[in-house]
Order: structure tokens, then sequence, then C-alpha cells
């Protein structure tokens, strides 16, 4: 396992504590840390939804940035490898406007499916006001859909290509992210597994887990904006 780490950090150091620091940082996500545990009447859902978002941000996010700092000679050379960078901004462009309109169309179909709508939002008080809910889709993008895409198409995937390879690192990320989707509607499940994939090959041939970041967030935000508006119709 160190050898791998060693190759997969190259020329810019070790990537070991960050690796350690995110096992640790989503097993609490999915366990303890987790909203479901503590959404009980619709005050609290909020609340354990923006805990969620805020823990999320602060250990998949935060704290790695913080580590690579603390231990690297040359950090903004680790962040470019981790993908925060538009590389090649041409073909991101092409592949982001091409999938923009795919995104958008998923999230019109999850909000007709039943499942779905009793899933998202995420906390229902969201749906309360447009004021309310602009302000919560703002939190998901940059506290949630941010620092999932910098770790899953990010750090769990674009510096490990070189050490196990295409395959193996795309597998990697796509297990790990899709298993935290269990207890999620059925589709959103399968979903998730065929995003991972094609978001990990996206950040591939980009270098940047940015245009992953944007379709993913649009398809997830346009879902919420379709049962918000749906509820604004009177329709369940």
């Amino acid at each position: 396992m160190a050898g791998w780490l060693e190759r997969a950090s190259g020329p810019v150091g070790s990537l070991a504590p960050v690796y350690l620091e995110l096992v640790v940082a989503l097993a609490l996500l999915a366990t303890v840390l987790h909203f479901r545990r503590r959404r009980e009447t619709p005050a609290m859902e909020i609340k354990a939804v923006r805990a969620y978002f805020a823990a999320c941000a602060s250990l998949l996010l935060v704290l790695p940035w913080l580590i690579v700092f603390l231990t690297e000679a040359h950090p903004l050379e680790i962040l470019v490898s981790f993908g925060w960078t538009l590389g090649k901004a041409g073909l991101g462009a092409v592949l982001t406007l091409t999938f923009l309109p795919v995104a958008v169309w998923l999230g019109y179909l999850s909000s007709r499916n039943t499942d779905m709508r009793r899933m998202y939002p995420l906390a229902k008080a969201a749906l309360t006001d447009g004021r309310t809910f602009a302000a919560y889709e703002l939190s998901y993008l940059f506290l949630y859909y941010l620092p999932w895409e910098s770790v899953f198409r990010g750090v769990l995937f674009l510096p490990l290509v070189p050490a196990i390879g295409l395959l193996p690192a795309l597998a990697l990320q796509t297990i790990v992210s899709t298993f935290l989707h269990i207890g999620h509607p059925d589709p959103e499940v399968l979903a998730a597994a065929a995003a991972g994939l094609a978001f990990g090959l996206i950040a591939y041939y980009t270098g940047s887990f940015l245009y992953p970041l944007v379709i993913h967030a649009t398809s997830g935000i346009a879902l919420d904006t379709f049962i918000f508006l749906r509820r604004r119709r009177g329709r369940a």
C-alpha cells in the first residue's frame, strides 16, 4: 500500500495523510454525522442537513487542504494534481455544454419519480419560499457538491491514475461514491454508478474535477428546482 501511495504522489510528496483523513471522514459522514440520524421534524431536518453540509465542507475540503498546506513543500502542485485547475478548458467547456441539457433533463425525469420526491430536497423546509430555496441550493452547491467532486473525481481519482492505472482508479472512486448512495432510491443508486464512470472519464480527459462538478450539481439542483416548481403549482 505504501508503495502505490508513493507512486501516486509522484515528485510532489506523499498523499498518505490526506487519504487517511478521508477514510475517517467518509466513515463519519456515512454514519454518526449523517443527516438522516437527526431529522425527525421539519425544523430539525433543515438544521441536520445544514450541519451535514458543513461537515462535508469541513472534512472533505477544508481539512484536506489544511493537511496539504501543512505537510507539503509545494502545496499548489498537489492541489493541481487533485484537479484544482481548469485543465483542458476547451474540451471541458465542450463536454460541459454537451452534458448540461442531459443533466437538466435527468433532473426533470427524477422529479416525476415519487421516491425521489420523498428524498429531495434533503431538507423539505427548503421548499417554503423562493429565498429559502435559493439559499439552500447555494449551500448545496458549495458545501456539498464542491467537496464531493473534489474528493471523488479529484483526490480519490486523478492522483491514483498513474499509480494503479485508469480502470482501477475509475472503479475505486465509482464503487466508493456509489456505496455512499445506499439507502437512496434505487434509480439514484444506479445513476450514481453510471455517473461515477462518466464523471471520472471527464475528469481524466480534462485534468480537472470542475467540469463534472458543474454537470453533477446542475442535475441535483435541477431536480430540486422542478420539485419546488411542482410544489408552487400545488402538485405534490
